[in-house]
């Protein structure tokens, strides 16, 4: 052999002696080296997710401005300046930025650890805001408390809580799942205790989300089918039982059958005609940013539960069927993160994504079809966009735990590549050898 071609068999096996030291395998019988293989840093996020939250978040901010700037003309709220809920609602959003940070730097394993004291602590809360002194009362209802400046409300936390409650129950209860008794009688007590606190709030469209959500992960947790028609047979029927026990409750129903009968139209009705009339204002493409007419005092709530009724005719249909399509895009893709933790054999963290998903997806269900009038008035707010502090705060928190779940999905994805990458280059510098 030329003296050329020895050095570069000399070089070329020293490579592969350098390649093979850093791998956990035996190479010709000689011993077991220790690994020096580090996996790389997972710089990877769902960036179009982040991209869509934020633009729900910015937009919400805009029509939170537009739909109050009116409000101080009303002489309820004349101690009030034109930028108040403005400035409330920028600083929630700070708030919350910083919450959604903290909460993603928390692994999905402590999240586990914490679920219920979480729901323990969520519990404390809602008993709490029905003592005088403690709940603050707004509308006949003691949902807030007080927080100097601020108000935050129990019931958005118990929908966070009641999440991670029902995934961690899951999870515990995976082996019995298919007895009822011992796998879904214990949740169904546990919902049953928050929504007697709701109910007596009173909160009937927050009892109603988080009833979905702990239904939702039953079902996608693996309960028989049967239990879960048993299930959604009883919530109907206890509903359907709570309406009919409450007169208030009875003629929102009556009218939402007939908003614009004389009785109606100036009752129960009015918010839904109101909102009917400012989407149809709006007809296709709107009559553009800040030319509302129904925010001027005609609208009751038009920067919360009605927000969308704003939307409609500043915007039009064109805005309308935009802010439909992102919170469904929203929705499918939070899904689809909860699906690929599952089948990382990652349980807990699919159902806590899926439940997010759930949770985001009913309730701006709700909140659209009260606005078209294609469901009867509840007071449920607008995810990520209509005015209200603690809903902002919790559902960027929830945000931010989908977020960390679809980091460490790539996380072990990553390494898994990276684990047969080594392989391969084992088996070549074998054959080298």
């Amino acid at each position: 052999m030329s003296a050329w071609g020895a050095t570069v068999s000399g070089w070329f096996n020293s490579r592969a002696a350098q390649a093979a030291s850093a791998l956990p395998v035996r190479l010709g019988g000689r011993g077991t080296f220790a690994s020096t293989t580090q996996v790389a840093p997972v710089r990877g996020f769902d960036q179009p997710l982040v991209w869509v939250v934020v633009a729900l978040l910015l937009w919400g901010l805009v029509m939170v401005y537009s739909a109050s700037i009116a409000m101080p003309d009303n002489p309820r709220f004349a101690k009030y300046t034109h930028t108040y809920f403005l400035v409330r609602h920028a600083m929630w959003l700070v708030i919350a930025f910083v919450a959604a940070l903290l909460a993603y730097q928390v692994p999905m394993d402590r999240w586990e650890k914490w679920a219920p004291w979480l729901f323990i602590g969520s519990l404390v809360l809602l008993i709490a805001v029905l003592i005088p002194g403690l709940g603050k009362v707004v509308y006949g209802a003691r949902r807030w408390i007080s927080l100097g400046p601020l108000s935050f409300q129990p019931s958005e936390l118990a929908k966070f809580a009641v999440l991670l409650y029902a995934a961690d129950y899951m999870v515990r209860k995976m082996e019995v799942k298919e007895r009822f008794f011992r796998a879904v009688a214990p949740m169904g007590a546990a919902v049953a205790v928050v929504g007697l606190l709701l109910l007596a709030e009173p909160d009937m469209g927050a009892f109603m989300v988080i009833a979905v959500i702990a239904m939702g992960i039953l079902f996608l947790g693996g309960v028989n089918a049967r239990m879960f028609f048993l299930i959604a047979a009883v919530l109907v029927v206890a509903f359907a039982l709570m309406i009919a026990a409450s007169e208030w409750r009875r003629e929102r129903i009556f009218a939402y059958l007939d908003p614009w009968s004389e009785k109606n139209a100036l009752a129960k009705g009015y918010q839904l005609t109101h909102s009917l009339i400012a989407i149809g204002r709006g007809e296709i493409f709107g009559v553009g940013l800040g030319g509302s007419v129904e925010k001027l005092s005609w609208l009751p709530e038009a920067h919360t539960d009605f927000l969308l009724a704003v939307i409609g005719e500043e915007f039009g249909l064109v805005g309308v069927v935009l802010v439909i399509g992102m919170f469904l895009w929203l929705t499918r893709r939070i899904m689809g993160i909860g699906r690929q933790a599952i089948a990382l054999d990652r349980v807990f963290a699919g159902l806590v994504a899926q439940g997010v998903g759930l949770w985001m997806g009913f309730q701006s269900f709700i909140n659209m079809g009260v606005n078209l009038g294609a469901l009867p008035t509840k007071g449920l707010t607008l995810p990520l966009m209509s005015y209200g502090g603690s809903a902002i705060l919790v559902n960027l928190v929830a945000i931010a735990v989908v977020l960390r779940i679809d980091h460490e999905n790539r996380q072990l994805m990553h390494g898994g590549r990276l684990g047969m990458r080594a392989q391969r280059a084992a088996r070549m510098a074998n054959v080298v050898h």
